[in-house]
């Protein structure tokens, strides 16, 4: 038995899930949130048990001092060398990895390089993993990249039609991202696919931030983010794809600059922009129930784009076997579900049980044994994937 840690460092958070391998016992899980702040927050869950205070954290190595003071305290651990490996979601791995990988100083220094295609991410990943190497200097530390997974598409699907030059020299394609998530999906979801051969599933990862990802015999072939996590379709605030002359014709209009045009195209757009409301669905939904025909709007648009996507990668993938719900949204909105399921249905020949899509934040399957295809909830556990590739390597 060995204790890994899983961490997903944010640019003002950190979370962590410390597991007892290779059983994938969860030992403790929690969060620091608002890092740099006086009123920070740091909670932690272990044993039935759950704690949360406010206080001042005021930059990430703070955080890890907080994260090893209470798994001490607590008694989680009897000293941190039990603690053998850390892992880290990293989300930008660029062209250079296909897997997760040891950080050394070149994978350390690759990761900062990719920084302009993930400013908040990235950054903010080598800030956790530098704080965790000062904490805890000898212990194996593992990046898992978001990307990684999507590493095997075709050129045809990851090539944007732009000049050769651009591609080539500044790596300028689609990478994707939640490729963590979408391959436990995909592996979650052999389950309900017994004798076939060759699946083909199409993964809905639909939170706050959002993707839909295109999987034949447990390997991507297409994913609906692009060069960063604002492409594919809208989210909570992002706008998703768009027709590329609007960035040039809002610039003109308002005398915004580029960066300043992008950051609203990121912060201030998808449902945040559309609704007016909130960037948060269960407050549009709220908002829509009670008329706003902003919220209803923003709901309609939403519903859509997901089920483009969904249409799309039916026809990539030459028809589907499975649809797997999952993320914030797709686990717990039974409304955004059942808007989305009506939508696809007539043209993919679904058979809904609508009673069975009446859960939350639980795995379920949602489709009649009489529907074309497979429709399930499974919720996602991308830190228990990083887990489980970190302890991989350090059992080598």
């Amino acid at each position: 038995m060995a204790k890994v840690m899983a961490v997903n460092a944010g640019s003002s958070s950190l979370k962590f899930k410390l597991f007892e391998m290779p059983e994938e016992k969860v030992l403790c899980s929690g969060n620091a949130e608002r890092i740099g702040h006086e009123d920070a927050i740091f909670g932690m869950k272990w044993n039935g048990e759950s704690e949360k205070k406010v206080l001042p954290i005021l930059d990430h190595a703070r955080a890890v001092e907080l994260v090893v003071e209470a798994m001490l305290e607590k008694g989680i651990v009897k000293d941190m060398n039990e603690i053998v490996a850390v892992g880290h979601r990293i989300v930008q791995g660029g062209k250079y990895f296909s897997k997760s990988e040891l950080f050394n100083e070149d994978t350390e220094a690759k990761i900062e390089s990719l920084i302009p295609l993930a400013p908040l991410h990235n950054k903010a990943h080598l800030v956790g993993f530098r704080a965790f190497k000062k904490i805890l200097p000898n212990v194996t530390n593992v990046a898992v990249f978001d990307t990684a997974f999507h590493q095997s598409m075709e050129p045809e699907d990851y090539t944007f039609p732009i000049p050769k030059e651009f591609t080539e020299k500044y790596d300028c394609r689609r990478y994707g991202a939640h490729g963590t998530s979408h391959k436990y999906l995909s592996e979650m979801g052999l389950k309900y696919l017994p004798g076939v051969e060759h699946p083909r599933i199409i993964s809905c990862h639909i939170g706050s931030g959002a993707s839909i990802t295109a999987i034949k015999d447990g390997k991507c072939v297409a994913t609906s983010m692009g060069l960063t996590p604002l492409g594919g379709i809208m989210m909570g605030t992002r706008t998703g794809d768009l027709d590329p002359s609007v960035m040039n014709y809002l610039c003109k209009c308002t005398g915004k600059s580029v960066e300043e045009m992008y950051q609203i195209f990121n912060k201030q757009s998808g449902f945040q922009g559309v609704s007016t409301v909130s960037n948060d669905s269960r407050d549009v939904i709220a908002a829509a129930e009670a008329g706003n025909k902003d919220a209803q709007l923003s709901i309609r648009l939403f519903t859509r784009r997901i089920a483009d996507f969904i249409g799309q990668y039916y026809v990539r993938l030459g028809g589907a076997d499975l649809i797997i719900f999952s993320a914030g949204i797709g686990e717990n909105s039974i409304e955004s579900r059942e808007d989305i399921l009506k939508e696809i249905t007539p043209a993919l020949g679904l058979s809904i049980d609508y009673e069975a899509n009446k859960v939350r934040g639980k795995e379920a399957l949602l489709s009649k044994p009489d529907s074309k295809i497979k429709v399930v909830v499974i919720p996602t556990d991308e830190e228990v994937m990083i887990a489980r590739d970190t302890f991989a390597f350090y059992k080598k």
